[in-house]
């Protein structure tokens, strides 16, 4: 399907439409479908992310790291922190920390996820894509697109 102009730039800066590369299998759940995913885009119900993405509940929305950055010079990367808004309404909380792994996954986080009975699985993000392969309604994730 093809956009208008107008409607691609409602939809902001976080899609732009190109031939997906070659990446993962497909990942249905519910009703979103996971199609591709290669180092900085990720196809979503046939948009493509060129940011990272919180799957919430069957939802798809950008990755706000803003509350994070201030943990970046310790960590030579911003890390994800409880002070992102986390989807934590789940029993599962699959973190895709990149295509290389890089992605650093604060204490805090998993201290807050063990509190709320949640399991964090962080894994490189082409693993778990797989991974939520076979995930079911209660399964959210966190995905770093890039390194």
């Amino acid at each position: 399907m093809r956009r208008s102009r107008t409607q691609q730039a409602l939809r902001g800066a976080r899609t732009r439409r190109r031939n997906a590369r070659p990446g993962i299998s497909t990942f249905y759940a519910e009703s979103m479908r996971i199609d591709r995913f290669a180092f900085g885009t990720i196809r979503i119900d046939g948009e493509i992310y060129e940011r990272d993405v919180v799957i919430d509940r069957g939802g798809v929305r950008p990755r706000k790291k803003k509350p994070s950055k201030h943990f970046r010079d310790e960590y030579a990367h911003t890390p994800l922190s409880v002070e992102e808004e986390i989807p934590w309404k789940c029993s599962r909380l699959i973190i895709g920390t990149g295509a290389h792994g890089a992605l650093p996954v604060m204490p805090a986080v998993l201290e807050e996820a063990s509190r709320r009975g949640i399991e964090v699985i962080a894994m490189r993000t082409d693993k778990a894509v797989e991974l939520l392969r076979d995930a079911d309604s209660k399964t959210n994730a966190v995905l770093h697109i890039t390194c």
